[in-house]
């Protein structure tokens, strides 16, 4: 005999409750907290979190408290696949990354097209500081993260990419000759990093280097974003910063950097 069609499945039940908890939490939540609140076994409670973490779906921070992944609580979508487990993995090295320059970080792919998505971010604590939404992308050719992501990128699809993308002078600092947008992606290869200073955004600076798989491959960039006049004041060391953090996050995802 069929289920009747109002029938619910426990496990998804559960999940859904969970994420809808999250959701309406503006702040993490420790285990015990979640709980009380859903009146479910401890155990199953933290291998739900367990999986929802290792999908992306959510953020695990220490000491054990969990919130909802911003991308998911403020759209477009949801993730899958290897996007998630990029955002798993990255997210505590983020985080770290954060509290030691107490700056906003950023994760980024690039699309098809040659823009950049913005996966993840770790926001400043700080009451002046750079942020944005998760949603939309970003061009490439005068931000930080595009930079990186087109130097590693065929020079064909760059070509391509600049092609299409209408280039607008968005500041007074923003780059818009082919040219000399092409030496400065030329500069991201061979430096390791990308640097934009105002170019993107009136008064805010970032730096960017690749995050490599384990073929090697160029999959994603890790941002420092700032203001910049605290960026001109630490500007090497969140270079080295960044560059570390990105090399850590390609070793976790099995490349053989060094």
């Amino acid at each position: 005999m069929n289920e009747p069609q109002t029938a619910e499945v426990k496990s998804a039940v559960r999940t859904l409750e969970l994420l809808e908890l999250l959701a309406r939490s503006g702040e993490p939540l420790p285990l015990r907290a979640i709980v009380a609140e859903l009146n479910y076994p401890k155990s199953s409670t933290f291998n739900l979190l367990a999986t929802l973490v290792s999908r992306g779906y959510v953020v695990r921070r220490e000491p054990e408290s969990y919130r909802l992944h911003e991308a998911f609580r403020n759209g477009p979508g949801w993730s899958s696949g290897h996007d998630a487990q990029l955002v798993a993995l990255a997210q505590p090295l983020m985080d770290g990354l954060r509290d030691t320059y107490d700056e906003t970080v950023f994760l980024g792919v690039r699309r098809r097209d040659g823009r950049v998505k913005p996966l993840a971010k770790s926001v400043s604590r700080q009451s002046v500081r750079f942020d944005a939404d998760l949603c939309g992308t970003d061009p490439a050719y005068c931000t930080a993260m595009g930079r990186i992501l087109l130097a590693h990128w065929s020079p064909q699809k760059v070509d391509d990419y600049l092609g299409r993308e209408r280039l607008v002078r968005i500041t007074d600092r923003t780059m818009i000759d082919r040219v000399l947008i092409r030496q400065r992606i030329e500069a991201a290869f061979r430096e390791g990093y990308a640097v934009c200073d105002g170019e993107a955004v009136v008064g805010g600076s970032g730096v960017a280097a690749p995050v490599r798989d384990a073929s090697g491959e160029v999959i994603a960039a890790l941002n420092i974003a700032t203001v910049s006049s605290r960026f001109d004041a630490c500007r090497d060391a969140m270079i080295s910063g960044v560059i570390d953090a990105a090399m850590e996050l390609s070793r976790r995802l099995g490349s053989k950097v060094r």
